[in-house]
């Protein structure tokens, strides 16, 4: 894990991650040996020619020079799968090998240049050896002098789907179902931001099946603490939605990391308000616009019997937007998808429990995401990588394993409780985190980390509905459609990030909607009842 030290300076790869890049040269190397040899004996006899000896002698030379390199790779190979990450006690001779290696390439070099010397004086010999030994410089070319070639797709379409400062290229064209093309058009709502071609809203169209004079209200508009969002009838379900796009481009990304926390300005009976910052700031744009610009007005002036609903993916801003529009809209509902973890007070929590309900699937890691659980998540990582005891090439072949061919991802790294003092060198960072002041850093403690002022513990939004799936899902799509079964569960089961396989794919909306259009179709899932003394919500 520590990186090597060689030329006097430590380099940003440890001396445990050579395995592969040295299976890979061993490979090529045997392959080329075993090819010059071939032809040395093939050929040998037809080297009595002007020059043959010379060329002989090259040959047997380079065999000769190609087993030493061989033998070299094959040590450092060796060396490199042994130890532990956090133990390079048994890869000390590494630095050698390595000063042995780099100094092999000058004597390969040297007899390239005089092979592509003696080719070039016009050898009159047996042209297969010729091509040969031309083949040999060509071949040692290329691996002194790789090449990285850039591939570009040239059906590269952004999937930025709101956006206000990057456009997706127009690629859709009408279809007999009535899919809809980018085009422009008179539109009958309110159009804010980019889109000028209709791409945007046209996939918002295709996606919700709604009509375009469904919209009242859509903003492409998109800064740091202003998000895009749209407001639409839903008359199936007689319903005013307001969906908050959640976070997707570089100025979302600025507005989470505003993390701080400040106190939420809203009506309502909780003393402790505390909330992100950043998200907060971002859902009050929202909310300006629409009750100081009349959009919400306006919609209910067209339905005025229909209820308010908030939606949004990712970001949290759809369960701060409908706190502060509760004041106005006692019967608001939210239904947020994914929301994180660390986006208000304990206080604030319980009191949208009536309003909010949150969906999470699997170990999605947003909804675990907070500054305290960053925290825990280093001090965890730093014990697990410390007390392992597995070479870093078996635990990299056991995850490549399980994304080939699924399996079991629990792979057991750690050391018993009497073998730890066979690490001879500590983490680094864990140096470093020791001498940086960290009130609540203990090694080897489980306890939650006490947080600072600055960034007090905070909590999801609402009640929340957990999908999980059931049995390990096939690969390539050998295997039958992954299952999901739904429960309510409680803020606590969210209180540690998770580490696997899914924890960034169970947070992308396609996949969050697959596992929800698969739990409503199996008749058979159902939502376990609310816990005692929890009040209801509408789920419908």
């Amino acid at each position: 894990m520590p990186g090597m030290v060689l030329f006097g300076r430590r380099w940003a790869i440890a001396s445990d991650d050579l395995v592969f890049p040295g299976f890979f040269e061993l490979v090529v190397r045997v392959l080329w040996w075993i090819g010059i040899l071939t032809l040395y004996l093939m050929h040998r006899g037809k080297l009595d020619c002007a020059g043959g000896a010379l060329l002989s002698s090259y040959l047997i030379v380079l065999m000769i020079l190609l087993a030493v390199v061989i033998c070299t790779v094959s040590a450092i190979m060796c060396v490199s799968m042994r130890g532990t990450i956090c133990n390079p006690g048994p890869r000390k001779s590494m630095s050698k090998l390595l000063y042995i290696r780099l100094a092999l390439f000058f004597p390969e070099m040297v007899w390239a240049s005089l092979g592509a010397a003696w080719v070039a004086d016009g050898v009159q010999c047996d042209r297969t050896v010729v091509n040969g030994i031309i083949a040999t410089v060509v071949v040692r070319t290329q691996i002194w002098c790789p090449v990285t070639l850039r591939r570009a797709s040239p059906c590269f379409i952004s999937n930025r789907t709101i956006s206000g400062t990057t456009r997706s290229l127009p690629r859709w064209s009408a279809t007999p179902q009535g899919a809809p093309s980018c085009r422009s058009r008179t539109t009958d709502y309110d159009l804010v931001g980019g889109d000028q071609l209709n791409c945007h809203f046209g996939s918002i169209l295709h996606t919700t099946g709604l009509q375009y004079r469904d919209f009242i209200h859509v903003s492409f508009h998109d800064k740091v603490y202003e998000l895009p969002f749209i407001v639409a009838l839903d008359h199936r379900k007689e319903s005013v939605v307001v969906a908050v796009r959640g976070t997707m481009s570089l100025q979302d990304v600025l507005t989470d990391l505003s993390a701080e926390s400040e106190v939420l300005d809203v009506e309502c009976e909780v003393q402790d308000r505390l909330a992100h910052k950043g998200i907060s700031q971002a859902a009050r744009y929202v909310y300006r616009r629409l009750i100081n610009d009349g959009i919400l007005s306006q919609a209910f002036s067209i339905a005025p019997e229909y209820r308010l609903v908030i939606v949004g993916h990712s970001g949290g801003g759809a369960a701060l937007l409908a706190t502060m529009l509760r004041a106005a809209y006692p019967q608001v509902r939210c239904y947020a998808f994914s929301p994180p973890r660390g986006l208000w007070s304990k206080a604030l929590h319980e009191y949208s429990q009536s309003f909010i309900v949150s969906l999470v699937l699997g170990k999605d890691v947003i909804p675990r995401l907070s500054v305290t659980n960053l925290e825990d998540l280093k001090r965890r990582i730093l014990r697990v990588v410390a007390h392992c005891n597995k070479p870093k090439y078996k635990i990299l072949l056991h995850g490549l394993w399980y994304e080939l061919f699924g399996g079991n991802p629990n792979f057991p790294t750690e050391l018993d409780g009497g073998d730890q003092e066979v690490l001879t060198q500590p983490l680094l960072g864990e140096q470093s985190l020791l001498t940086r002041w960290s009130p609540a850093y203990s090694f080897s403690s489980d306890s939650p980390l006490d947080s600072s002022p600055k960034y007090p513990p905070l909590y999801p939004p609402g009640r929340i509905i957990h999908l999980q799936e059931e049995g390990a899902s096939g690969r390539f799509g050998c295997c039958s459609a992954a299952q999901y079964s739904a429960k309510w569960s409680h803020e606590a089961e969210f209180s540690k990030i998770l580490i696997g396989p899914k924890m960034l794919t169970d947070h992308m909306p396609d996949i969050l909607m697959r596992a929800l259009d698969s739990l409503v179709s199996d008749r058979a899932a159902c939502v376990s009842c609310p816990a005692q003394g929890v009040s209801g919500v509408d789920v419908a």
